[in-house]
């Protein structure tokens, strides 16, 4: 077997098997006679929020290979493609520890050798790309729960000694990457803080798209007074950890936590399919075109 034709049997395995998972929790969901029953009492008004958070994926899927190519120079296509190719292999691997191997995976593709330098940048670029997305979401998160006294109630003085655990570990590992990363990747604070900004705009994305759906559904009734919440959730989310196969779960749990009602767990699992189906359908018609 040569080493183009062992390429593409190792893309299409992690594809096929991140389309199975995807089959399968959508056919093991539970509660789809209340999803159902919410959306078939939905007025055009609110199927035209769904339509435009449905819009909004390539946007956001834009922002991240926006994202990716300023910490690895690249050309924008060959940068949206390692990015939704990296949502399947994030899928089928514990804490999505697959989406930046797989993107390593792709750049090498065309090469005749194993490029170990590649790799060790692109390992150490994702790790950086990482950590700015959760420092992001740790300053608009935390900035808004301050606002949040009943949530905070209900988290607990442990949820937020975790909350400056992870601020403090950003704060260090930050402060150590340009020296530690410096053999494999250049860092620096510029770059450190641009990709910071781009994760914001990212969140921003994110927030509108849940904004959307949580309208929808009906699960909001003011999306002004509901933008703090928004950023809040997406904090608690990512602050707790969690595999793949449990993900809906998370994410619900702290919908209903964060937002008061069944349907904000069911507009999470709606976004959930929105963000991540629909990149893994997107994906065969970019390796289709990428021939």
């Amino acid at each position: 077997m040569d080493r183009k034709t062992l390429y593409h049997l190792i893309e299409w395995s992690v594809a096929f098997a991140a389309c199975a998972f995807l089959v399968w929790k959508i056919a093991t969901y539970e509660d789809y006679a209340a999803l159902g029953e919410t959306l078939r009492g939905m007025g055009w008004q609110q199927w035209l929020a769904i339509g435009l958070c449905v819009a909004l994926m390539p946007l956001n899927m834009a922002l991240e290979a926006w994202r990716w190519r300023t910490l690895v120079p690249m050309s924008w296509r060959d940068a949206h493609r390692q990015v939704y190719y990296s949502k399947l292999a994030g899928l089928i691997t514990p804490w999505r520890l697959g989406e930046y191997p797989a993107r390593g995976f792709l750049m090498s593709e065309g090469a005749n050798m194993i490029d170990k330098a590649l790799w060790y940048k692109v390992l150490a670029m994702g790790a950086v790309g990482s950590a700015t997305m959760t420092a992001a979401i740790l300053l608009a998160g935390v900035a808004a729960l301050a606002f949040s006294p009943a949530i905070m109630a209900q988290l607990g003085d442990s949820y937020l000694y975790a909350l400056a655990m992870v601020i403090l570990v950003l704060m260090i590992a930050f402060a150590l990457a340009p020296k530690a990363l410096k053999k494999y990747a250049e860092v620096n604070g510029a770059l450190v803080v641009k990709s910071i900004a781009q994760s914001f705009v990212r969140l921003v994305c994110w927030c509108v798209q849940l904004g959307l759906v949580l309208y929808a559904l009906g699960a909001i009734d003011n999306l002004q007074l509901t933008i703090g919440n928004l950023f809040v959730y997406y904090l608690l989310v990512t602050i707790t950890p969690n595999v793949p196969i449990a993900e809906i779960g998370v994410r619900g749990a702290w919908a209903i936590l964060v937002f008061g009602t069944m349907n904000a767990a069911m507009a999470g699992v709606l976004l959930w399919i929105i963000n991540t189906l629909l990149p893994c359908v997107v994906w065969v018609f970019l390796k289709k075109n990428a021939k």
